[in-house]
């Protein structure tokens, strides 16, 4: 049961990467739009395209912590206790966030209106790095077992830290380009789909740039956890690999439909890849899988709620998404 509610998380967590992470990557490129005329449509599109579901994807990150919470306790309790710095500012920039990209359209006052912009585009951006800076602590071994037993610092500050929160706003705004290029498309308007195809291009080389990086820090800082990413889990990386290069082809080419899946295809198949480079471990040094799971009566109770919840849930957001596409037509 534990690696089934294993599968389940991770699933969620991949979900939040691809949808709450295009969230967030149009806040980026709302921070990057130009000046208030410049930038007007730009931000328009971003506003129309993530309005209706921009707050309901943080359900996967919320259905995490506490699968995490509940399955496996001691993974919870050692990880919220050593990162509670940047877990507390991911809170806080979620706040921000979402108080701000809701003022923002509910006053009329132009000095207001570019505070709270701007407020909705900065937490856009610390919020996916300090979440990747919290996954490179994890993956590096700096959160081990126990109460607090990590540094408060440098568990999160550190060259692997660094580089995965990078990588995670490099990939947020990559899928929101790739999602918002589309987007303009079938709103008929020619000048954004070529200004956010552009950007899925280089935002796309900026992605490649960090996973490079990445696996050389990794190589230089975790050796073991490289070598199992270049072992077990390489066919899982050349997935990512391929799709993230047919992306780039594809957004030079025009392919819009294809790229949003090749995007999304390149950025689920790292996350797994990760998954299967760190199984059976959920914390290095030591606590496995079946070592930090919970007693079986509760998980079977995961499971029975999980699946009820999921009958309820699933069917709710994708009938959303299906809504939101048919507006954008």
């Amino acid at each position: 049961m534990e690696l089934a509610i294993l599968a389940i998380m991770w699933t969620a967590v991949s979900a939040y990467a691809l949808l709450g992470g295009a969230d967030f990557g149009a806040g980026i490129w709302d921070l990057l739009a130009g000046r208030a005329a410049t930038g007007a449509p730009r931000r328009a599109l971003i506003e129309h395209s993530i309005g209706p579901v921009w707050e309901a994807n943080h359900v996967w990150l919320i259905f995490v912590l506490v699968l995490m919470w509940t399955a496996f306790p001691p993974a919870f309790a050692a990880i919220s206790s050593t990162l509670y710095v940047p877990l507390t500012l991911v809170a806080l920039g979620v706040i921000a966030r979402g108080s701000a990209f809701a003022f923002r359209k509910s006053i009329e006052e132009r000095w207001a209106q570019r505070l709270f912009g701007a407020a909705f585009a900065f937490s856009s951006v610390v919020t996916p790095y300090f979440l990747g800076a919290a996954a490179g602590a994890v993956a590096s071994g700096r959160v081990p077992p126990g109460l607090a037993r990590g540094g408060a610092v440098t568990s999160w500050v550190n060259p692997v830290s660094v580089v995965t929160g990078v990588f995670a706003v490099a990939a947020c705004a990559f899928l929101a380009a790739s999602y918002l290029t589309l987007d303009a498309r079938r709103a008929g308007d020619q000048a954004l789909t070529g200004y956010f195809r552009r950007r899925a291009l280089a935002s796309g080389l900026l992605v490649g740039a960090c996973s490079v990086a990445g696996l050389l820090v990794l190589h230089a800082c975790v050796p073991a956890l490289y070598g199992r990413l270049t072992g077990r889990a390489l066919p899982l990386v050349a997935v990512a690999v391929a799709a993230g290069l047919t992306s780039l082809a594809l957004a030079w080419l025009g392919q819009l439909v294809a790229l949003r899946v090749s995007a999304a295809t390149a950025v689920a198949a790292a996350l797994w890849a990760w998954a299967a480079a760190q199984y059976p471990y959920l914390l290095l040094p030591g606590l496995t899988v079946h070592g930090g799971a919970a007693p079986s009566s509760t998980l079977a109770a995961v499971v029975v709620c999980t699946a009820a919840g999921g009958a309820m849930l699933i069917p709710s957001l994708a009938w959303l998404l299906v809504l939101v596409q048919r507006q954008a037509h």
